[in-house]
C-alpha cells in the first residue's frame, strides 16, 4: 500500500486543529495484505491486535480494538476497506490519538515480512519506518520487535511480552472468529479456540458478542459465567453477565452481579444499571430506589448525558415533577437533540402549567423523532404514564463507558460540523425560494435544514415569515417561539409580534416589538409592528 507523504502533510493541518492530544494514544490499523494472498488474510486484523496488546505491555497507550471499530463504524467505513491516507488520519483524530501506526504484510518464501509505520497526527510525519521479518510460525516475536521500536523505553522483557500471548493456534481461530462474517462461522471459530485452550477467556467475551448479537442471551449468559474469578477479564465478564440477565428479566440476579461489582470498586456503569434494574422491578427501602442509583451513576461521571436523563426519567417516573424538569434539562442542556430528554421534560412542564415551555418541547422532540411527531398527534402513548411511554430507561453495555464516551464525542461533534454545513446549505436554497414566492420550495428546503439541525433559528424564522404570508398564524406562531428559543433576534420577535396582532393578541403584540426594539433600537420591522398596532 503506497502512502503519499504529501497527502498525509495537507490533511495534517486539519488534524493541527483537533483537541490537545492530551491522550498521546496510539491507533494501530489492521496491516494490509499487499498481495491479497489468501493465506495470511487473517493476519491484518491479527498484526493491529498484537500490536496493540504489546504497546500497552509496553507502557505506551494504545486504543483499543473495540474504540477503532466505533469509529469505523460512525464513518460508516467497511472493516476491511482499503484506507486513503485522508481516512485513516480522520479515524485517528476521532479516536484521538496523537499517533497511527500503518502497516503492510507479505509473504517472502516461507517468511512474514512485516512493514510499519508510525505516523504522528499533529505533523502528518513519518516518525518510524520499521521492517522486520521471520517465519510466519515467530508471528508474535515480529510484532513484538516492531512494537518495542515504536515505544518509549520500557524495562519489559520480550519473554514478559510474548508470555501474554496464547498459542498460534489459539490466536488465529480467534481472530479469524472475530473477522467471520456469520455467527455460524465465528462461533465455530470461537469454540475451536476454546477447546485448544479452555482458559482464554477473551474468546468466552467474543462468544458473549456473537450471541447477543443473535438475541441468544442465554447462551451469551452462559459463556461469560464461565469465566473464572481469578481471570483479568473477570471484572468485565461479571458486567456482561448482568447485561445478560437483564435481558433475560432476572432482574433480582441482575441487581446482584451489578452491586457485587460497585461493592467491589466503584463504577458508573454498574450503578446506572442497577438503577434500571429498579425502574423495572419493585422497590423496596432495601434494594433503594432508582434515584439513588442514578445519583450515584451521575456523580461518578457528571459528563455523562444519559445518567442525567435517567436520573430525571426516574423522578418522573415516580411522579416528583420538579426534580424531572430540573435534570431533564440539564441533559438537553448537554445533548440539545435528545427527542427523549425533549418530550418527557414536556410532559412535566406541562404538569407543572407551563403549558407554552411544554409545547416547545413537545414541537422539538417531534422535529427531532418521528416517533413523537405521531405521539403528539395523537396525544395517547400506549403503557405510558401520563402520556410519557415506559421503557425509555437507558442501559450501559461498556464497563468503562468514558473513553467511548470521547469517541462518541468527537464523533459527534464532527458530524454535527458536517450538519450545520449542509443546513446552511439547505437555508440558503430556502431563503431564495421565499424571496421567490416560491414557498412549497421553500418549506421543503427548510425541513430538510431541521432535520439536520433542529435548533436553527434562521429556519425557523423563514418557516414563521412563510406560514404566516399564508395565513397559517398558528402554525406561524409555533415556528416563531423555537426560532426565539433557539437565538433571540430582533427580527424573530418582530414577526411573532405580527403574529399575535393578526390573533388580536395587542398586548402580546406589543410585548414582542418592545422586545424587538430592546434587542436592537434600529429595527425596522419592530417600528413598523408598533405603527400597526398603534393604528397609525
Amino acid at each position: 500500500m503506497t502512502r503519499r507523504l504529501s497527502v498525509l502533510a495537507a490533511v495534517a493541518v486539519l488534524a493541527s486543529t483537533t483537541a490537545a492530544r492530551a491522550e498521546n494514544g496510539v491507533l494501530v490499523m489492521p496491516f494490509d495484505n499487499v498481495t491479497r494472498d489468501a493465506r495470511i488474510v487473517w493476519l491484518g486484523e491479527a498484526s493491529a491486535v498484537l500490536m496493540t496488546d504489546d504497546l500497552n505491555a509496553l507502557g505506551t497507550s494504545a486504543i483499543t480494538r473495540q474504540e477503532r471499530q466505533q469509529a469505523f463504524e460512525r464513518l460508516q467505513v467497511p472493516p476491511a476497506a482499503s484506507l486513503t491516507d485522508a481516512t485513516i488520519i480522520r479515524i485517528g483524530q476521532l479516536v484521538g490519538a496523537a499517533q497511527v501506526i500503518v502497516g503492510t504484510l507479505q509473504l517472502d518464501g516461507d517468511d512474514l515480512v512485516a512493514h510499519a509505520r508510525s505516523i504522528t497526527l499533529e505533523t502528518g510525519r513519518v516518525a518510524a519506518d520499521i521492517t522486520e521479518r521471520g517465519p510466519l510460525t515467530d508471528l508474535f516475536g515480529i510484532v513484538e520487535r516492531i512494537a518495542r521500536r515504536m515505544a518509549r523505553p520500557s524495562a519489559t522483557s520480550s519473554d514478559e511480552i510474548l508470555r501474554q500471548h496464547p498459542p498460534i493456534a489459539v490466536f488465529e481461530n480467534f481472530i479469524k472468529g472475530l473477522l467471520a462474517e456469520t455467527p455460524d462461522t465465528a462461533l465455530n471459530y470461537l469454540n475451536t479456540a476454546l477447546k485448544l485452550q479452555p482458559t482464554y477467556d477473551r474468546a468466552r467475551l467474543a462468544l458473549w458478542d456473537v450471541y447477543t448479537d443473535q438475541g441468544d442471551y442465554g447462551q451469551a449468559l452462559a459463556a461469560v459465567q464461565r469465566v473464572q474469578i481469578d481471570s483479568g477479564l473477570a471484572r468485565r465478564a461479571r458486567f456482561l453477565a448482568g447485561l445478560s440477565q437483564l435481558q433475560l428479566d432476572k432482574l433480582a440476579d441482575a441487581f446482584q452481579t451489578f452491586k457485587t461489582l460497585t461493592d467491589l470498586q466503584s463504577s458508573a456503569a454498574a450503578f446506572n444499571n442497577l438503577g434500571v434494574v429498579q425502574m423495572r422491578r419493585i422497590v423496596t427501602p432495601e434494594n433503594g430506589a432508582p434515584t439513588f442509583y442514578f445519583t450515584k451513576a451521575k456523580d461518578s461521571d457528571p459528563g455523562d448525558p444519559d445518567y442525567l436523563f435517567n436520573l430525571g426519567y426516574a423522578y418522573w417516573m415516580s411522579r416528583d415533577g420538579p426534580a424531572a424538569i430540573y435534570w431533564l434539562r440539564e441533559a438537553v442542556r448537554r445533548n440539545r437533540a435528545d427527542a427523549d430528554a425533549h418530550f418527557v421534560l414536556g410532559a412535566a412542564l406541562a404538569a407543572a402549567g407551563n403549558q407554552s415551555e411544554a409545547a416547545r418541547e413537545r414541537e422539538l422532540a417531534g422535529r427531532l423523532s418521528a416517533e413523537y411527531e405521531a405521539a403528539e398527534k395523537r396525544r395517547v402513548t400506549i403503557n405510558s404514564v401520563d402520556g410519557v411511554p415506559r421503557g425509555l430507561e437507558r442501559i450501559k453495555s461498556t464497563l468503562d463507558p468514558a473513553p467511548a464516551r470521547q469517541i462518541e464525542s468527537r464523533l459527534t461533534a464532527s458530524e454535527q460540523r458536517d450538519q450545520e454545513e449542509q443546513a446552511q446549505f439547505r437555508v440558503e436554497r430556502g431563503r431564495r425560494a421565499f424571496e421567490q414566492e416560491r414557498d412549497r420550495d421553500a418549506v421543503a428546503e427548510l425541513d430538510r435544514a431541521l432535520y439536520l439541525s433542529p435548533y436553527l433559528a434562521e429556519a425557523h424564522l423563514l418557516l414563521g415569515r412563510i406560514h404566516l404570508r399564508n395565513g397559517r398564524v398558528q402554525d406561524a406562531v409555533s415556528a416563531l417561539k423555537i426560532s426565539v428559543w433557539s437565538a433571540e433576534t430582533a427580527s424573530a420577535h418582530a414577526v411573532l409580534g405580527e403574529a399575535y396582532r393578526q390573533l388580536k393578541d395587542p398586548a402580546g403584540a406589543r410585548a414582542e416589538a418592545e422586545r424587538a426594539l430592546a434587542i436592537d433600537p434600529g429595527s425596522v420591522e419592530g417600528r413598523q409592528l408598533l405603527a400597526r398596532i398603534d393604528g397609525r
